[in-house]
């Protein structure tokens, strides 16, 4: 292995699978199911099921309390559980297609609050590599356990997800040694092209035949801000659509420079990180940190309640395993856009689940502990309150110059004491940056090719 570059799909692969040789493609999938640490695995990092269909569910209307459709891209089809594997292994191989990573020679450092670390201890267990994975100490213990499955080593700093900060000093510091090569997902862009090209791709293409087909509102909650990257594509074919990033009330960083704790693990993290395209966000919208929680309770262990509701039973069984705490903020996101937007039946909402329930069963034990009875009188008040009542407060537009200005403020506060010049974060504020970022793919997919 030592000095070998790793083989692995190209960007345009990752967006079609049709694209791989078939008899890798066939390989993989069996893998998939087979052996979870079969390098051939890479070339399941795709939003793509077996027929090449993009993974999405389109929420029952009896759960929204819209007419417009609300859909989304389910991410726990990917191998590790999580769509963070693509980010992690998008920043991998080009590092290693630039030189930069050697095999045989580089310890991979993934600072993380949890589905991106994992990502990293996945693909460097499949490519070869040490992982050290650095995240707060108080994140489930799902995803610990995960990590150290894959072999992946723990670095915990303190805190929680709000306390970020403090994970991206400790990786600068483990920096300092030659040997050891950041995947920053915070602040390189391998993260920004996989999703600009990957998920926005597949978004694009989830929205077929559905409804107009268009996507009036694209939602996601910025951890890294990789995931709204996928706006900037969507726009490219929908100029009509807004992109809503939603934050935890509790941690309100990008609406107004809020700092709180809060539970909603992968998101709010205290920064605007150096990948997030702010150009391209039109609106921030606050969730409430709780509703996630107990919202995921109610689609996870609430189905009697749903089906009483007016939820088909094989919609109510659907909507189990599919959802983390991220993913319901992602929703309520949508729900909360397709009413302040006044959307309607033939429009289309699109969002992210990034993951599945595997890695929160802690989460809701935690919620048991904390609440005084959760019986289903208690599920339907929570499912009325959070899902069919959800409000349209702490919805702010940031389209006018004053608001992005504040937003790249933010930007530069962040990211001028981890060394990057203001020249740099001033070439961020011209859409040409991202473009030609972006088609940087083209390079990275020839390279990619030609190495493996």
């Amino acid at each position: 292995m030592a000095g070998k570059i790793p083989f692995g799909p190209t960007f345009t692969e990752m967006c079609d699978p049709a694209q791989i040789d078939p008899a890798i493609r066939l390989r993989a999938l069996k893998a998939l199911k087979e052996d979870e640490l079969d390098p051939i695995n890479l070339f399941n990092i795709t939003w793509k099921d077996a027929n090449n269909q993009v993974r999405k569910m389109v929420l029952p209307p009896e759960v929204t309390g819209v007419d417009a459709n609300i859909v989304v891209l389910l991410g726990r089809g990917f191998p590790s559980g999580s769509h963070k594997v693509g980010p992690a292994y998008a920043t991998l191989i080009e590092g290693c297609v630039d030189g930069v990573i050697k095999p045989g020679e580089h310890t991979i450092l993934g600072p993380s609050t949890g589905n991106f670390g994992i990502g990293v201890a996945y693909i460097c267990k499949l490519l070869g590599f040490r992982a050290v994975v650095i995240m707060p100490d108080n994140m489930s213990k799902e995803r610990y356990e995960r990590i150290r499955k894959y072999g992946g080593e723990l670095d915990l700093t303190p805190g929680t997800e709000s306390d970020v900060i403090l994970t991206l000093q400790r990786t600068y510091e483990l920096k300092k040694d030659p040997r050891n090569f950041a995947l920053a997902q915070f602040e390189l862009l391998p993260n920004y092209r996989f999703h600009r090209h990957v998920t926005g791709n597949a978004a694009i293409e989830a929205v077929r035949g559905i409804g107009n087909g268009r996507i009036a509102c694209f939602t996601s909650a910025p951890g890294s801000a990789g995931t709204l990257g996928a706006g900037d594509q969507i726009k490219k074919a929908f100029p009509e659509c807004k992109v809503a990033a939603l934050e935890p009330y509790e941690c309100s960083t990008l609406y107004n420079g809020g700092r709180g704790q809060h539970r909603i693990e992968g998101i709010g993290d205290k920064m605007c990180t150096l990948i997030h395209n702010v150009l391209n966000t039109d609106f921030i919208v606050l969730i409430h940190d709780e509703d996630t929680v107990r919202g995921l309770k109610v689609l996870q262990d609430g189905t009697e309640v749903l089906i009483k509701n007016g939820v088909k039973e094989a919609d109510a069984l659907a909507l189990r395993d599919n959802f983390g705490p991220s993913g319901i903020c992602n929703i309520l996101g949508a729900i909360k856009m397709a009413k302040f937007l006044r959307l309607g039946p033939g429009d289309n909402v699109v969002t992210i689940a990034t993951d599945g329930f595997d890695r929160y069963p802690s989460v809701l034990e935690n919620l048991a502990q904390r609440t005084l009875e959760i019986e289903d009188f208690v599920l339907e008040r929570w499912f009325k309150d959070i899902f069919l009542k959800a409000h349209t407060h702490y919805i702010m537009d940031t389209r006018r110059p004053e608001a992005k200005e504040r937003l790249f403020q933010q930007k530069e506060k962040d990211w001028l004491p981890f060394g990057y010049t203001r020249e740099y974060l001033d070439a961020m504020k011209s859409p040409s940056f991202w473009d030609d970022e972006y088609a940087k793919i083209e390079y990275y997919d020839a390279k990619i090719k030609e190495m493996r």
